[in-house]
């Protein structure tokens, strides 16, 4: 992506500056000062680049510089892989950014100009990730409606800063904090990345006025009558809702979809909502958390599950790592198997990986 911006840079396609650093680590940095400064800013990384990036991610967050990321989800080492899983972005989940997962090229196209203007609204003031499955949907190609420079203008127009590096009213930013301030400034971090949940809804509102394509903090399919329902982020989306689409039509399953755009902040309400049919939620992680009880996404629905008094049957099952996808004949046995603890059945385990359970 980036790579790809150089070229447009160099032959003045765009009018920006391109920053070219030594290491992930540099690059954040440098779009943490360029933020503070007043600027636009935006970058991308994946991986072990993500993973380098950690330490200023939390510094991006807690400066309230609110940069554009592209994240193009692919394992970490060992042992080596440059294929997709989400491992990478489930490493940095509580750094304190505003996080949205892609289902497709389009998504991801309609997501980065959307972002800037969650990212900077008053209300949120935090940097923005923006997740697309690594090689996936990086270098697959897909047909992707772009828009007209001028409308995009017209839904995005230049940044307004709050605050800003100026050395004609100076003032301080980082500044060391003691026990007895440190913790309220976490605190207002965690008010506004909560605040970004209304401000998402309204954007992807206004998003679809513009294009006629609708976003809000997840999507469901066939959930109004549903027994059993599958919950994904990222491009297996697509095959999940596939595949209830066709048992549903050709076999009059009850069973849906549901895909979690926004992952952080978690949609709980939303989520509440979808779910209060269902009788089974099987949750698809794409990245291990070692030595936990359940996977990232998992946990997050148990905790939903707790707090909310939700008495559906769950199972949360990892799959895809490594590039290892999900198939649509791996869906429908997920669905069935679904479909089975519903009726009373006890399933073969309630935790594990994809490709042993089904």
């Amino acid at each position: 992506m980036v790579e790809r911006i150089s070229e447009y840079v160099a032959n003045g396609e765009i009018d920006t500056e391109f920053v070219c650093v030594e290491s992930e680590h540099s690059a954040l940095s440098v779009c943490v000062g360029a933020s503070l400064s007043g600027l636009r800013v935006f970058t991308a990384t994946a991986s072990q680049g993500l993973a380098l990036m950690h330490e200023v991610l939390y510094a991006a967050s807690g400066l309230r510089c609110p940069i554009v990321m592209a994240v193009a989800n692919r394992a970490l080492s060992a042992p080596l892989n440059i294929h997709c899983d989400h491992s990478d972005m489930m490493g940095s989940r509580d750094c304190g950014w505003v996080q949205v997962f892609a289902e497709n090229v389009q998504e991801a196209y309609d997501w980065v100009i959307q972002a800037f203007k969650i990212a900077e609204h008053p209300d949120v003031q935090l940097p923005t990730v923006v997740n697309l499955d690594g090689f996936t949907l990086t270098h697959c190609m897909e047909d992707v409606e772009v828009l007209e420079d001028e409308d995009v203008k017209k839904f995005l127009p230049p940044r307004k800063p709050i605050y800003w590096v100026d050395p004609k009213q100076p003032m301080t930013f980082g500044a060391w904090a003691m026990p007895n301030y440190y913790y309220k400034f976490k605190l207002q971090q965690q008010e506004a990345i909560m605040r970004s949940l209304k401000v998402v809804k309204e954007v992807g509102e206004e998003f679809g006025k513009l294009t006629g394509r609708r976003y809000d903090t997840l999507y469901g399919y066939g959930l109004e009558d549903a027994e059993v329902a599958v919950l994904s982020m990222g491009s297996t989306s697509g095959t999940i809702r596939y595949t209830a689409r066709r048992l549903r039509e050709s076999d009059g399953l009850k069973v849906g979809a549901l895909k979690l755009w926004l992952f952080r902040p978690f949609p709980e309400e939303d989520l509440v909502s979808a779910l209060e049919k269902v009788k089974v939620l099987i949750v698809l992680d794409r990245a291990l958390s070692p030595g936990a009880v359940f996977g990232p996404l998992g946990s997050d629905i148990a905790s939903l599950m707790v707090k909310h008094g939700l008495d559906f049957k769950l199972l949360n099952y990892t799959y895809g790592l490594g590039g290892d996808e999900v198939t649509p004949e791996m869906a429908e046995k997920l669905f069935k198997l679904g479909l089975k603890v519903a009726e009373g059945a006890k399933p073969p385990s309630l935790t594990g990986y994809v490709r042993e359970v089904v």
